[in-house]
């Protein structure tokens, strides 16, 4: 791996702990209160409301689920795999 690349994959994590770091923490923050605020004893009905933290903290999860597949599954090795594969499609003899 080159250094350009080594330098965008490092930043890449980086940017993605940071995230991962601030998805916990606001999680801690809003998850103890919607808990608290449900009434999950007294109301038996389950209301689904459009923006309660549940659902904003399951969209971010959604999003860096698919930045975690994409940085680490789908890193420069894989990309570089891909590469070298096509081209090998390339190299095969013609047969007329």
């Amino acid at each position: 791996m080159n250094y350009p690349a080594a330098y965008a994959r490092t930043n890449s994590l980086k940017r993605f702990y940071k995230s991962l770091l601030f998805f916990g923490i606001v999680a801690i923050v809003i998850l103890p209160s919607d808990l608290f605020e449900s009434n999950i004893f007294e109301d038996h009905i389950v209301r689904i409301r459009l923006f309660d933290g549940y659902t904003i903290l399951a969209i971010w999860a959604l999003i860096l689920t698919i930045k975690a597949i994409k940085l680490f599954l789908f890193d420069n090795k894989w990309e570089q795999d891909m590469i070298e594969k096509e081209l090998q499609k390339d190299k095969q003899p013609i047969d007329y």
